[in-house]
């Protein structure tokens, strides 16, 4: 059973700053019990924290302990991995190992996935970075929409060629004043309208680039990406400079300059420099779908032949390579992967000796009983009732799961695993559709507001389904 841990974890605290008792504690609010799992995957993390706070002749030497999850459908590996992902501030990708052997004997290319989680990290950086910026970059577009409603006078000394006077030239300088006063009052009276929002439905005409690009496809057995080809990089400088005059809304025209300005000021070498950086450092690939792969040659050809040949192209991955991306080469010695599978057919011990030893933690996930389904129906953060309660309540709806309900809920989600597939708590979302089908059919029609969900109701929708194995098999 897991333990709830005193204390709680602030959303904005960042991953490297977290011990691995604040870790569990904070996938504790999101994922019912896989302690153990729990325990192993921040551990990982907290050791890669560690590993960079060593010299540098040793960090080089300190490998990641990858690990593998073993547990059935809907135990909560993948969830892990998801909550994982949103605390992390670490590149994260999740990627099925069985994508890999969808065409031919080989697949997609198993590079593809560290070019993926690169994009990742370049989107990441990237965003980092406009943030610094954002407020620079409103205030340049702001004024170059007010240049448009409101265009910059000719200075006066331009029309002062030659003057007659200093008396002339006094006058004249007085006037230009005048008017350079009354065309900032003019100018900030827009400003303030403009940041009141009164002025987006004007259309103003302005130049924009044109990001139409050609068409071009390349045949190839991996795609376009997995060759590394990218197309607007190789001839987007040729249509970079063209631009076009175009009517738009004042609102939509902010946005676009302010986008503009954006990309102006953030320097997308030293990005892809940092995230190039932490993808080597700090990136996380969550490989699903393992115990897919996991086969030795069979001699007889057929898809063991394929899974075997997917290992051996995962594993320089994992062990330790450079790969070629569009923004240079990246080391993956140091990223951390965390695979998981049911393994009920095949075993870890099925897989190449090799890719086993580069996943020194194994963690098996306990199968869920009656009280876990009653604890995920009810105690995570956001958990399923809440999230229909939140639903229907914004039409007016008011919810009421009675404890009975929710032991009613849970029994039959039990039932239904065992007498068809189990499905783990994937089986709650289609219970509670099927309980919640007539509310949420009605919606604001419904009368009167206020529902109570007991046993005696979830009985009435679910009885008859369920005692006919085979209807439930095709609704439940």
């Amino acid at each position: 059973m897991v333990i709830y841990l005193s204390g709680e974890v602030e959303e904005h605290a960042r991953l490297d700053e977290m011990t691995p008792r604040q870790i569990v504690a904070e996938l504790d609010k999101h994922v019912v019990g896989q302690n153990a799992a729990k325990r192993a995957v921040a551990i990982a993390l907290r050791n890669r924290v560690r590993r960079q706070k060593l010299q540098p002749d040793m960090a080089a030497d300190v490998m990641p302990k990858n690990i593998i999850m073993i547990g059935s459908t809907g135990v909560g590996k993948t969830e892990i991995a998801r909550r994982l992902a949103r605390m992390s501030n670490s590149p994260f990708l999740k990627v099925e190992a069985s994508k890999f052997t969808e065409v031919g004997y080989v697949g997609r290319d198993v590079e593809s996935m560290i070019r993926d989680l690169t994009e990742i990290a370049v989107d990441m950086v990237r965003a980092e970075k406009i943030e610094e910026v954002a407020e620079k970059a409103e205030h340049n577009a702001e004024e170059r929409v007010l240049d448009l409603l409101l265009p910059p006078r000719p200075s006066a000394s331009l029309y002062n060629f030659d003057s007659e006077d200093d008396s002339s030239d006094a006058g004249g300088a007085a006037q230009g004043t005048d008017r350079d006063d009354q065309f900032q009052k003019t100018r900030e009276k827009l400003r303030a309208q403009l940041r009141d929002g009164k002025l987006d439905s004007r259309l103003v005409e302005m130049e924009v680039r044109e990001k139409s690009f050609p068409t071009i496809e390349v045949a190839g057995p991996q795609g376009v990406e997995e060759m590394g080809i990218n197309m607007k990089d190789m001839l987007g400088n040729l249509f970079q400079g063209r631009t076009k005059r175009q009517r738009m809304r004042v609102g939509e025209a902010l946005e676009y300059l302010i986008q503009e300005e954006e990309e102006q000021l953030v320097d997308m070498d030293s990005v892809a420099r940092a995230a190039l950086e932490r993808v080597e450092s700090s990136g996380i690939i969550f490989l699903d779908e393992l115990d897919k792969i996991a086969g030795r040659e069979s001699g007889g050809g057929g898809p063991d032949v394929s899974r075997e040949g997917v290992q051996r192209d995962l594993l320089p991955i994992v062990e330790g390579t450079n790969v070629n991306t569009r923004y240079g080469m990246v080391k993956t010695d140091h990223i951390l992967f965390i695979a998981a599978g049911a393994f009920h057919v095949s075993k870890p011990s099925d897989l190449i000796p090799e890719l086993q030893g580069r996943f020194p933690i194994r963690v098996g996930l306990d199968s869920l009983t009656l009280e876990d389904f009653k604890r995920i129906l009810t105690e995570p953060k956001n958990s399923l009732v809440k999230q229909y309660k939140a639903l229907l309540e914004t039409e007016g709806i008011e919810l009421d799961f009675t404890a009975d309900s929710i032991d009613s809920l849970a029994r039959y989600a039990v039932r239904v695993n065992e007498q068809t597939e189990n499905i783990g708590a994937r089986r709650l979302h289609t219970i509670l559709e099927k309980v919640l089908d007539e509310i949420s059919f009605l919606g604001p029609d419904l009368e009167p507001k206020q529902q109570v969900i007991d046993a005696e109701y979830v009985n009435s929708a679910l009885a008859e389904i369920v005692k006919d194995q085979d209807l439930s098999r095709y609704v439940l």
